[in-house]
């Protein structure tokens, strides 16, 4: 039997705000001591009272809009019932029937097709405290509770089960992680845990309507887990049904190092919270002008940007699509483009050239150092001068790159790099005229293959006078001057 994936996201992400949800502690909890950053309201206290964060939720309103939803003129905040040991105050502050934001989606392209994944709700709750699970050499585990972390404002993105693989719910995470990243609204760095997914994740035979019993994939902490965790567990379902097994609807955690999912527990039924509104806090009126105000601070989105790095500087979808993938990367390439053109250069030209240096070298160093492009000491300016060094002929290609290692490594000019490793083309016709003469007279078989008709034979002998000048001789000079001189010898 053939089955179709049916594949449904929920994203938190941390938001960009100085204090938490509900109090006035700092949200900047990184890197503290356990326990520091704390208040009686965010550690749940008796008798203390919850105050909105306005601009956790302008972060919401601001990202509902830039999903396409329909923003509510009048929320709520409700309590969220449920036992689990990081939340002092036995409920989460969240939002349950009137959410913030609803009814927005986010176009996907895989394999060249594109799908649009329904958004159903953006909603804002309070993040909870870190568990961190010990096991004493003798085998008895313990577990220690950091609260810096709790009443953190918390944004929930939840998807539409319209997801049919894991490549296409890795390029949603993908999609979506840019989006939040270019409005300004988080961080969403996985590794540091204020970008997080969980998967509802089923099953079914081709042609159903009907939705099959979800499994809930938790503990998934980078792109790649993501579809790793899914294509693994859409194939355990298919293994268990066709055994003639059942699928148990439950919360499994994804093992990183093992590359499986394992249970953790069983969730027989579609909802085991118990909600009330929030009886310590109003309902919220949005006013249509504050949602007019944010929709116009609203930046150029990350699929505009490709389209218009595509219209205005004539690259091509792919090279758009990857430098555009992060505002900062994208944000460099315009400046370096922009450099260049107060220089008077053909804008589409150098944008061909920036693109270049920043998706090959760029990328390959970055990757080697696990640096972003926020980490980088090479100026956008510094890529053009770069640039046109090699076309004044001051460097050839190999060179370039050599300089442009020594500027990621150390910062500086590409020029006085250039100069004090002595990575200058020689392009003085003096000295590459003895170099040609020196490979002449020493290789005198490929000189005469050449003579016989044998013209590629050329490309030996150049190959001499980069290796005599240690590849500082202009390759142009180096073949026009061999082309002349083995002419002469006819």
């Amino acid at each position: 039997m053939e089955y179709e994936v049916v594949i449904g996201l929920e994203v938190h992400a941390q938001l960009l705000t100085h204090s938490k949800m509900f109090c006035g502690c700092s949200s900047d909890y990184q890197g503290s001591s356990p326990n520091a950053v704390v208040c009686p309201v965010c550690m749940g206290m008796p008798g203390v009272l919850p105050v909105i964060n306005r601009k956790a939720v302008e972060h919401v309103i601001r990202t509902g809009l830039a999903l396409g939803c329909d923003i509510a003129n009048n929320t709520k905040f409700d309590r969220k019932n449920y036992p689990y040991p990081d939340l002092m105050k036995g409920y989460q502050i969240s939002q349950f029937d009137m959410p913030i934001a609803s009814g927005g989606s986010l176009t996907v392209e895989v394999d060249g097709e594109q799908r649009p994944i329904g958004i159903t709700r953006v909603h804002l709750e309070e993040d909870t405290a870190k568990l961190i699970h010990r096991t004493e050499d003798y085998g008895e585990g313990y577990s220690l509770m950091d609260v810096n972390r709790a009443g953190v404002p918390l944004m929930e993105i939840v998807g539409e089960p319209d997801i049919r693989s894991a490549a296409e719910a890795r390029q949603y995470l993908v999609d979506l992680h840019s989006v939040i990243q270019y409005i300004g609204v988080s961080i969403a760095n996985m590794e540091e845990g204020n970008f997080r997914c969980d998967a509802n994740i089923s099953i079914r035979p081709i042609g159903d309507t009907e939705l099959g019993s979800k499994v809930e994939v938790k503990n998934m902490n980078s792109f790649r887990s993501v579809f790793r965790a899914l294509e693994f567990e859409a194939k355990r379902q298919v293994e268990t049904l066709e055994a003639g097994g059942r699928i148990v609807q439950e919360t499994r955690g994804w093992v990183d190092d093992s590359e499986i999912t394992v249970s953790q527990r069983t969730k027989e039924y579609a909802s085991d919270y118990r909600y009330f509104p929030e009886p310590d806090l109003p309902p919220l009126v949005i006013q249509p002008e504050w949602v007019d105000s944010i929709r116009e601070s609203l930046p150029e989105l990350p699929r505009q940007r490709m389209a218009r790095f595509v219209s205005e500087f004539g690259l091509s979808e792919y090279d758009a699509e990857l430098l555009t993938t992060t505002k900062a990367s994208a944000d460099y390439f315009e400046r370096a483009v922009e450099s260049g053109n107060a220089e008077g250069q053909d804008e589409r030209d150098l944008a061909k050239s920036v693109s270049n240096w920043l998706l090959g070298e760029m990328a390959r160093l970055l990757n080697q150092t696990e640096l972003t492009i926020d980490d980088v000491k090479i100026a956008p300016d510094q890529i053009v001068e770069l640039q046109n060094l090699v076309k004044a002929g001051t460097l050839n290609s190999n060179m370039a790159k050599d300089v442009f290692e020594r500027m990621f490594e150390s910062g500086g000019s590409p020029e006085v790099i250039a100069e004090a490793e002595g990575l200058v083309q020689i392009s003085d016709t003096d000295a590459v005229n003895a170099a040609v003469a020196e490979a002449i007279a020493a290789n005198p078989q490929p000189v005469q293959d050449y003579l016989d008709g044998k013209e590629t034979a050329i490309r030996f002998l150049v190959g001499q006078v980069m290796k005599a000048t240690r590849g500082k001789a202009n390759p142009q000079i180096a073949t026009e001057m061999l082309n002349d001189k083995l002419e002469a010898l006819r």
